[in-house]
């Protein structure tokens, strides 16, 4: 079936198109080998360190278990010991009362067993689910914490697949955890009721460890490896995937669907043949404990039985051995599986870390204060920016947007338009200079607080799949039903809203994508208007709008803007012609400033776009000799 698929795909594919997606090369896997070699040496203690943080509020649980596991293991080791007892002290003499005392022993020795049992898997499950609870709690908060300059660099499926692929893998974990620690403890106490029971043949017994744990010597890093590039193909996959899922309107309409399928075959054979690998590996343990098992009882038989023979030993003990032998190499059966998932788990557990510990691009200084009550004046000094440091997108910034005026920033496509925005709400630190809000450098400041004080439309409004009326209100749980229609009414959204299936209470698809494009935008307004900020941003807010939407909208936003400090990017110059001030910003640098009308006086850029119909500022990209002898205000 599956080589019948393969050739159907060659033959859509065609004998001239190569397969895009191609395997990782030998550089690209001794890049990997090294990076993992430089994992390991510190993935073990840094993991189960960062483990024991999230178990140390469940001590009393654990202890619990603990004492759960010590009486599960005295009990499984007990009974082999109650049957030696009973034939060698009691059937092998006759004692028949001290065989119904043994009787009576066997009976309440696999009551603890049961209970114990119960208990400690009941208490293990209880602190996995709270352990898992807390983590899952904090890569939350850690992920809405985290810069911009992360989320543009980190593919929303990797996410994912941390969040719930590698978190799965930590609880399958957590949940056997205490198996793990009862094997062990049955494995000492069998050792040492073995070693007193006759230590000759148990020292016999015991010569096959040395060669499991040569095996298990060669076979950790191999397994370490191959259960980590698991994770990391699987993480590959989910991103492929949540983008064409995301892009699925682009790709149909570009007819992708023939190549990207190529691709993501691609991905998924290397997960495919590293999923295979993980499983050779894990497999690999098992056929060797049970070559094993069956070398020792061959031991206790030949050794043993020739005691017996010689009688050197009792007959109840060489039955103790066998059983004891049998107990011995189930819990390393059960360690070999659980090893398996222990490597899975460890290198789920070094991605998971790997988040939380990452380090804040902007954070709050130690001594951060709420921004308070301010004039909402907005005011950029002398600078300088770049996502990548070594390569600044704007130079020597500087203009003031005093408190209640209208600023408009415009100019051509990647000028740093949106940069400045950025910074104003300190989604990014500056490299130098400061951006002051109300008089107060921003860096000073909580973030938190700086959202209560400034609001965004952006050119694409993100509606969530909640109701009308809860996306209005997202930013202000405490506004009411009343606020959110008197702000609808204000914006012009009330009329639409109201033909709604349900109104206000009516449900938005994914991304409010059962709205048009106007529509949702004006919800973007209403949920601004409610919020009341000291400052908007308006970041080609009316770029996708129509001309008869935008005209309800220019009339509501005289109306939303009244008392506040606006910074508006716009291309449509007719939007921002009444703005208090203009500012046109080219290649990071602002190259003139002022009204409309004092632009055009200069007969500058600005004016040049003017006296183009309002050209967009894209047909000017490139004209440097003209823009360099445009006049530069000191702003």
């Amino acid at each position: 079936m599956a080589t019948a698929s393969r050739a159907r795909d060659r033959e859509r594919r065609g004998p001239g198109r190569p397969k895009p997606y191609q395997k990782e090369s030998a550089e690209e896997r001794a890049r990997l080998r090294e990076a993992d070699a430089e994992m390991f040496a510190r993935l073990d203690s840094a993991v189960f360190r960062q483990f024991g943080h999230y178990l140390r509020p469940y001590r009393k649980a654990i202890v619990l278990a603990a004492l759960a596991v010590v009486a599960f293991s005295l009990a499984n080791v007990a009974i082999p010991l109650i049957i030696k007892l009973s034939i060698d002290d009691a059937i092998g003499v006759g004692n028949s009362r001290l065989l119904g005392w043994l009787a009576i022993s066997m009976v309440t020795v696999a009551i603890v067993y049961w209970i114990s049992m119960y208990l400690q898997r009941l208490l293990a499950a209880r602190v996995a689910e709270r352990v898992l609870y807390d983590i899952r709690r904090d890569m939350f908060r850690q992920v809405q914490r985290l810069s911009m300059s992360f989320s543009d660099r980190t593919p929303i499926g990797g996410m994912m697949a941390r969040m719930f692929g590698d978190v799965g893998a930590l609880q399958e974990m957590l949940e056997t955890s205490i198996e793990i620690v009862g094997d062990l403890l049955l494995l000492f106490g069998i050792i040492v009721v073995m070693l007193v029971l006759d230590w000759q043949l148990a020292l016999l017994t015991l010569t096959v460890l040395p060669v499991l744990l040569l095996v298990r010597f060669f076979w950790q890093p191999l397994a370490r490896r191959a259960f980590l590039r698991i994770r990391r193909n699987a993480s590959i996959v989910g991103a492929y995937l949540d983008e064409n899922v995301s892009g699925i309107r682009v790709i149909q309409a570009l007819n992708r669907q023939p190549v990207n399928h190529d691709v993501m075959d691609g991905k998924v054979d290397v997960l495919f043949t590293s999923n295979v690998r993980g499983a050779q590996l894990g497999a690999l343990l098992m056929p060797v404990v049970e070559l094993l098992t069956g070398t020792a009882l061959a031991i206790v038989i030949i050794v043993g039985g020739g005691f017996v023979l010689r009688g050197s030993l009792e007959v109840g003990v060489m039955v103790a051995f066998l059983l004891y032998v049998q107990r011995f190499f189930e819990p390393i059966r059960s360690l070999t599986m659980h090893y398996s998932m222990l490597q899975r788990a460890v290198a789920a557990g070094h991605r998971i870390f790997e988040l939380l510990d990452l380090p804040l691009d902007v954070a709050d200084k130690p001594n951060a204060e709420p921004i308070g009550d301010i004039d909402g004046s907005v005011e950029f000094q002398h600078v300088t920016f770049g996502y990548d440091p070594g390569h600044p997108v704007l130079h020597d910034v500087s203009f003031r947007a005093e408190p209640g005026r209208t600023v408009a920033i415009v100019g051509p496509t990647g000028g740093g338009k949106t940069s400045i925005t950025s910074l104003a709400h300190r989604f990014y630190d500056v490299q130098k200079g400061r951006v002051l809000l109300g008089g107060k450098d921003v860096r000073d400041v909580t973030q938190e607080s700086i959202g209560s004080v400034m609001g965004m439309v952006l050119q694409e409004p993100f509606l969530f799949s909640k109701s009308v009326y809860e996306n209005i209100r997202y930013s202000s749980a405490s506004a009411t039903r009343e606020d959110i229609v008197e702000a609808c009414e204000v914006i012009g959204a009330h009329d639409f809203i109201m033909k709604l299936p349900d109104g206000y209470d009516t449900v938005l698809e994914q991304r409010g994508s059962n709205l048009s494009i106007g529509q949702r935008q004006l919800l973007s307004f209403a949920r601004a208007l409610v919020a009341n900020p000291k400052i908007l941003i308006l970041d080609e807010a009316t770029a996708n709008i129509d001309s008869h939407t935008e005209r309800i909208i220019q009339r509501a936003l005289a109306r939303l803007l009244v008392g506040r400090t606006a910074l508006v990017i716009a291309h449509r110059l007719s939007t921002i012609r009444n703005a208090d001030e203009i500012i046109v910003v080219n290649a990071g640098r602002v190259v003139e400033g002022g009204t409309h009308d004092e632009l055009i006086k200069r007969d500058g850029l600005y004016a040049q776009l003017w006296n183009m119909n309002y050209a967009s500022f894209d047909d000017l990209a490139g004209t440097g000799d003209e823009i360099a002898r445009a006049p530069v205000s000191a702003t």
